[in-house]
């Protein structure tokens, strides 16, 4: 592989295993904290953390369930899950950059953990 496939494939596993659940936990804490929906952005930078982190807990769940279930080479149901991995990852980022026009709790909270899921659903699928 060339130097920049290397590069990039270490950026993105820094930013969707170290980054994100990090940025995850400390949105969380932070949307507690501060929870004002009073604007449309702050509603789209909620609704795009809402989707990155059902996209994480997608991938978590994912990972245990294939401890217990082995998916074969190119398996259907994994196929399945990779894509609405990859959905949900996209929506989120898509929001989330909605809602990134106006400052929030969760102005930069979002995207950065859209972004991380979307990097781990794209690593996962190149590992397959």
């Amino acid at each position: 592989m060339s130097k920049t496939v290397n590069v990039t494939m270490v950026v993105l596993l820094i930013v969707s295993h170290l980054i994100t659940p990090v940025m995850l936990i400390w949105g969380w804490i932070r949307w507690a904290q501060w929870s004002k929906l009073k604007t449309i952005p702050s509603i789209l930078s909620l609704s795009g953390f809402v989707l990155a982190t059902g996209s994480a807990i997608l991938a978590v769940s994912s990972i245990a369930y294939a401890q217990v279930h082995r998916f074969g080479f190119y398996d259907p149901s994994l196929m399945k899950i990779m894509r609405w991995g990859l959905m949900l990852s996209l929506a989120g980022f898509l929001f989330a950059v909605g809602g990134a026009w106006r400052r929030s709790s969760l102005r930069w909270h979002a995207p950065v953990c859209a972004f991380g899921t979307f990097a781990f659903w794209i690593l996962a699928a190149e590992g397959e």
